[in-house]
């Protein structure tokens, strides 16, 4: 079993919302402000866009930002990724629950601690 790694959340809430910044710049139909919170759940571990920009995007958009973000995070937090075997290339995963979805980074194999 792989070990636990703590990563800061002040850190990675960070390095997330420079990300979604520069995602934004990208995929100019996300017009989303930076978040101030991570969503993590047992599927995904992302952050919800406004319905508003979800109903006028494709499914296509919606996987390329995501993989945006998730690529920056692989890069910004590479021990996130490394114990699964997955590095800077990452794929971006989505998650919608009736109106609600959540783009972001698929789950790790490992445990990790957010930690302030």
């Amino acid at each position: 079993m792989a070990e636990a790694v703590s990563i800061y959340i002040e850190k990675l809430t960070a390095s997330v919302q420079e990300d979604v910044k520069e995602a934004v710049a990208k995929h100019p139909k996300f017009k989303i402000e930076p978040p101030q919170a991570v969503t993590i759940s047992y599927l995904i571990r992302g952050i919800p866009p406004p319905e508003s920009i979800v109903s006028n995007v494709t499914v296509g958009e919606l996987q390329a930002f995501a993989t945006e973000i998730a690529t920056h995070i692989a890069n910004a937090h590479p021990e996130m990724f490394a114990a699964a075997g997955r590095g800077a290339g990452t794929e971006g995963a989505i998650l919608s629950i009736g109106r609600h979805v959540i783009l972001g980074i698929p789950p790790v194999v490992q445990t990790i601690r957010l930690e302030e």
